[in-house]
């Protein structure tokens, strides 16, 4: 993560979590970031969890930009595109919906936004 802690999925086992890929450098990506947070503000106290994996740039670089952009979620740092293989999808952005059992159970591949969280995500919270 951005302290340099080692950081795994495991440990949200039971929340609703959207992972999503994506890179500084990347203009969708840009676009989707304050819809991103400000669906996380308005969901984190219902269990919802956002972790953004950056796909390779440098620590330093990855804070500025979330700094730049005010995001509050967790920002995983992924040097060697483990998350992007991990999930076979070296597209960027793309998003990934893990329900409370484990199962992803929605993927989007660019950019997406507050409204379609809103139908897809916020569903799963209120179960």
């Amino acid at each position: 993560d951005l302290q340099e802690k080692a950081v795994s999925l495991g440990g949200y086992l039971g929340g609703v979590v959207l992972i999503n890929n994506w890179a500084t450098w990347c203009p969708p990506c840009k676009i989707e970031m304050p819809e991103l947070q400000a669906y996380y503000e308005a969901h984190a106290d219902d269990g919802f969890v956002l972790i953004g994996i950056e796909a390779g740039e440098p620590l330093d670089e990855v804070a500025a930009f979330a700094q730049a952009y005010g995001l509050t979620f967790p920002i995983w740092l992924d040097p060697y595109s483990t998350a992007l293989e991990a999930f076979q999808n070296w597209d960027l952005p793309s998003s990934y919906v893990i329900d409370t059992d484990g199962t992803v159970v929605y993927s989007w591949t660019g950019p997406v936004n507050q409204q379609t969280l809103e139908k897809y995500v916020t569903p799963l919270l209120n179960r």
